[in-house]
């Protein structure tokens, strides 16, 4: 399986960056896995609805610019449909099945993610109805992913 994680922003801390290399290594026996970041837009404190919007459609045109037209789209959002392990093994799995091995997954910034986004993608995936910073959220996926071919391997990863 070949899966494409597009994220907002870099990741500075050091501890994040070793969990997620960390992962990465982990799937090398599973799937090609490759992470790309685009820059986030500079936000304060005190934006308007509208600047807010014009943060997010500028993110979503930077993401949409990597986004290959023949892969299925997850995006992380948090009112997204909460799923467990074992349906994020399930519907990795049925892409495969069905000739859809190649999968983007999708992390906003700070702000989340454009409407049109959200629209584009597959399916809209929430791993709970916690707000959790974007760079930490990497980390989860690359976990989760990485528990997902556990699970679709039989092994007992996820016990």
């Amino acid at each position: 399986m070949n899966i494409e994680i597009i994220c907002v922003g870099k990741i500075k801390e050091k501890y994040l960056k070793q969990g997620i290399a960390e992962y990465i290594k982990r799937l090398g026996n599973y799937a090609q896995v490759k992470i790309f970041e685009v820059p986030d837009e500079a936000t304060t404190e005190s934006m308007s609805d509208n600047e807010i919007q014009l943060v997010l459609n500028k993110e979503a045109e930077k993401i949409s610019a990597r986004i290959d037209a023949n892969r299925k789209v997850i995006v992380l959002a948090i009112e997204g449909q909460l799923i467990t392990s074992e349906e994020l093994a399930n519907t990795l799995e049925n892409y495969a099945t069905y000739g859809h091995s190649k999968v983007t997954f999708i992390i906003g910034g700070s702000l989340g993610l454009a409407e049109e986004l959200k629209q584009r993608a597959d399916l809209s995936v929430s791993f709970g109805r916690i707000t959790l910073p974007h760079q930490l959220m990497r980390l989860v996926l690359v976990e989760q992913i990485y528990r997902a071919f556990r699970i679709i391997n039989g092994h007992a990863y996820h016990k």
